[in-house]
């Protein structure tokens, strides 16, 4: 699944990889958020059996992301960003197995950023075990879809930024690992086409809002204060104070208006996930009773 707007000639390399894919059945599902460069006619024209769902107004990915994964016949679903593409023929192959055990709800895929260097970023550091984290990159993944439908998906008003951490959560919540792949990366182009200011924005939005949402008594209050000043350390450090004080306030102001929305997870969901966040990685544990909160 590849979503998408008006990035014609990026996506046209993703589509082409995911074509290439053998090895296995794979269905190419491009969701246009939109377009207005000639995205959808172009994709029609060159790829006539990549199958093609386009919005006329622009819905933000997200929402396009639960839209795909709705329309999705697979049980497996890959997602990669539009500026980005498979490096082999054979990694949707290669990851599908890895969903060894139905306590694995995700694979984070291994991936590079290409234009900066070559560290190969969710690489397992041995293909023989399973070995798990807190989250994945959205860029590089792949999902059960059964899990993620469980759990609705992603929250679409956070629109842009911390979608997948939220979701991890939710998901780790369940019982369910996200756990690191051992195929060949992916590579990430990341196009000049995005708004970098936008993004700070929505980070630090949707930070406070991940917070809100999932984090647990006694931890939410120090999490919300912790979390404010290390963005605006951190915007001060990389000169975007603007964006970044500007999307503390939304997030603030959000946090009010989703207040009847609060579900945090256990605590011992939330350590556990802490725990995860400040290693490499773990081997899944044999046991998981005595860690999260199973339904």
């Amino acid at each position: 699944m590849i979503c998408t707007k008006n990035r014609k000639d990026e996506l046209r390399r993703a589509v082409r990889s995911a074509t290439a894919q053998t090895g296995c059945s794979v269905e190419v599902l491009v969701i246009d958020d939109g377009s207005t460069d000639g995205t959808t006619e172009a994709i029609r024209s060159e790829f006539p059996g990549v199958q093609l769902q386009r919005s006329e107004q622009s819905l933000g990915y997200i929402v396009q992301r639960n839209r795909g994964a709705a329309m999705a016949r697979a049980a497996i679903i890959i997602s990669i960003d539009d500026d980005a593409a498979f490096s082999t023929p054979d990694i949707v192959s290669q990851t599908l197995p890895e969903f060894v055990d139905e306590r694995i709800g995700a694979i984070a895929m291994p991936f590079i950023n290409a234009p900066f260097n070559a560290t190969v970023q969710q690489l397992a550091p041995d293909a023989n075990g399973i070995f798990v984290i807190d989250s994945y990159i959205g860029t590089a993944h792949a999902l059960r879809k059964s899990d993620f439908q469980a759990l609705g998906g992603y929250r679409e008003h956070l629109v842009h930024q911390c979608e997948e951490e939220d979701f991890c959560l939710r998901l780790l919540g369940q019982g369910k690992f996200v756990r690191l792949g051992s195929a060949p990366p992916i590579h990430h182009f990341e196009s000049p086409k995005r708004d970098r200011r936008r993004i700070v924005a929505y980070n630090a939005r949707n930070h406070l809002l991940f917070g809100w949402h999932n984090v647990p008594m006694p931890y939410y209050p120090i999490y919300a204060m912790a979390t404010t000043f290390n963005l605006l350390r951190h915007g001060i450090r990389e000169r975007t104070i603007g964006p970044t004080i500007q999307g503390l306030w939304r997030g603030w102001v959000d946090t009010l208006g989703h207040w009847r929305e609060r579900s945090p997870v256990s605590l011992r969901t939330y350590r556990l996930s802490r725990r995860l966040k400040r290693s490499a990685a773990r081997l899944m544990p044999e046991r998981l009773d005595r860690i999260v909160d199973r339904p």
